[in-house]
């Protein structure tokens, strides 16, 4: 619903003489919504938004064209855009109907054209976004993005969604060995790297983990974890028999990842949170 108002002027002569402020009102039969499948969204992964547009009229609204601006956001002087349209993923339905999909430009902003809506019914379109490079990660980063319906007779409704990063540790493992032969009966060491490119640090809540089974089975034992001596079973436990090695849930902790966007070019780059996990023994 939306109110305008007017007023007319008369002249004659030098005389100016206003008439009354007239006001009225349009009566908007259509409205639109926007919403996200899931509220928060991760590192390298998808947003899926549903837009749906609702026409309370009784005539259908034919040929109407969706701009979305994909989270496009000031920058400097210029601007960056979060998320890419992730070809082939949009579906068109009028009523609950699939319908042949409409024409697609992926931008930004991302242009649907060719929707129409009937009267007293419901157009639905769905489609896929994938994050990319400008999208930030950090925790409580947000990316809002507006979808923009119009054609004739529709100047321009709006509707804005907003997804949140996850707050979460990612972690990932590497295993090195050294030296490279080892000699019989000499000291072999396990290298264990712990990466977090998450946004909030593996602590203790967490219980992270890391379990092996050493072939050939170790004896006398030496662990380290950055560089502190560890004990068994304090921080872990180890069978000389069977070889298993497990450290204490939550023993192993994890830094969080820090953020950087580039002054010049606007792309986010991840350093990871490291610890490191050293096991020796004798084979």
């Amino acid at each position: 619903m939306a109110f305008f108002t007017n007023q007319a002027q008369l002249r004659y002569g030098n005389e100016i003489t206003n008439s009354n402020i007239t006001v009225g009102e349009i009566q908007e039969v259509l409205t639109v919504t926007k919403t996200a499948v899931k509220e928060t969204y991760r590192q390298g992964g998808t947003v899926t938004y549903i837009i749906s547009i609702v026409n309370a009229g009784t005539a259908e609204y034919t040929g109407l064209t969706l701009s979305d601006d994909l989270g496009t956001y000031a920058f400097g002087t210029t601007t960056r855009t979060p998320l890419d349209y992730s070809a082939g993923t949009i579906r068109y339905y009028q009523n609950g109907v699939l319908q042949t999909a409409p024409t697609v430009e992926a931008g930004p902003p991302l242009t649907i054209t060719g929707v129409n809506v009937p009267a007293g019914g419901n157009a639905t379109i769905v489609y896929e976004t994938r994050l990319n490079a400008y999208a930030p990660l950090q925790l409580e980063a947000e990316i809002t993005n507006v979808v923009t319906v119009s054609g004739t007779c529709v100047s321009g409704i709006t509707a804005s969604e907003t997804v949140s990063a996850v707050a979460e540790p990612v972690l990932s493992i590497t295993k090195s060995v050294s030296p490279v032969p080892v000699t019989e009966c000499g000291r072999l060491t396990y290298t264990f790297v712990i990466q977090n490119t998450g946004n909030v640090p593996a602590d203790s809540t967490t219980e992270v983990s890391v379990t092996d089974t050493f072939d050939p089975v170790l004896r006398n034992l030496t662990v380290t974890f950055n560089g502190t001596a560890w004990s068994d079973p304090t921080n872990y436990t180890y069978n000389e028999t069977t070889g298993m090695f497990r450290t204490v849930p939550g023993a192993v902790t994890v830094p969080a990842a820090t953020y950087t966007q580039n002054s010049e070019t606007g792309e986010w780059s991840t350093s990871s949170g490291v610890s490191t996990l050293i096991v020796t023994g004798t084979i």
